[in-house]
């Protein structure tokens, strides 16, 4: 129990110095350089006949827990082939999602069971999604909360779901994920210093309100979709809707494959 705790304030600790780290980075550097770097990097990506495999290889590897970064690589996609970065940004979405979802579901399969069998909420959170069916579990999967990567690992976590049914629940999330691609694709323009410098002031303006407009609608498309993610999350008994709820608060962290299990518990496993 000591050691379950002292994984999971760890892991906090570094989750929360990486953003601070990454924010004080992000300040330094200054937002242009970073801007023009990726533009840079997205043109290499882009003459290269292997960049969409690049590109691929690195939205897996943001898809496993506790790493970030899934929007920046879909902007990256836009950054690098425009809106044409989307057939490279859903694809690789979706597959790296997959195969994060079974390496993790073979992984942690039996402590899965041993954990969840003596935990209500989570008890609870599986019957919920299990009498809801596939439109909860594309609203979750579209809610920005949990995170891209949380929500990789929540879904692993429930033996109710098959991966057939986690494929399709992120089939549904494209629009977002086309949302981000088409703000990569605006802003490779104002990034780079020479095309931004040949812009008249009305081009400038126009590009800078498809960026603010995507990102809007966004956020607002998030929100909405989590409200009714909430909503979607009673009606099965007052008590289980409350676990459950409980639950996907601990999904927002990494529960339970990151939060609850120690790395001595997991050796046992392996």
């Amino acid at each position: 129990m000591v050691m379950q705790l002292y994984d999971g304030w760890l892991l906090i600790f570094f989750l929360l110095s990486f953003y601070v780290a990454l924010g004080v980075a992000v300040i330094i550097i200054s937002p242009s350089r970073i801007g023009q770097f990726m533009y840079d990097w997205g043109q290499k990506i882009a003459g290269h006949p292997l960049g969409w495999l690049l590109l691929s290889g690195l939205i897996l590897l943001v898809s496993f827990p506790p790493m970030i970064g899934h929007t920046t690589m879909l902007n990256l996609c836009g950054f690098t082939y425009g809106i044409k970065g989307f057939a490279v940004a859903g694809p690789a979405s979706l597959f790296g999602s997959a195969i994060v979802f079974i390496v993790l579901r073979y992984l942690f399969s039996a402590k899965l069971r041993k954990w969840s069998s003596s935990n209500e909420k989570w008890q609870a959170l599986e019957a919920v999604i299990n009498a809801k069916g596939l439109p909860l579990m594309a609203l979750i999967r579209i809610s920005p909360l949990p995170p891209w990567v949380y929500s990789n690992a929540l879904f692993a976590s429930i033996e109710v779901v098959s991966v057939w049914q986690f494929m399709a629940a992120t089939i549904c999330s494209f629009p977002r994920y086309f949302l981000y691609t088409f703000i990569g694709s605006r802003l490779a323009a104002l990034s780079d210093g020479k095309q931004r410098n040949k812009m008249d002031t009305q081009t400038k303006v126009v590009n800078w309100l498809l960026v603010v407009g995507g990102v809007l609608a966004g956020v607002a498309a998030g929100w909405i979709t989590y409200v009714q993610m909430q909503r979607h999350l009673q009606g099965v008994s007052r008590e289980s809707d409350a676990l459950a709820a409980e639950a996907m608060d601990d999904a927002e962290e990494g529960a339970p494959l990151l939060d609850n299990f120690s790395s001595e518990s997991l050796h046992e496993d392996v």
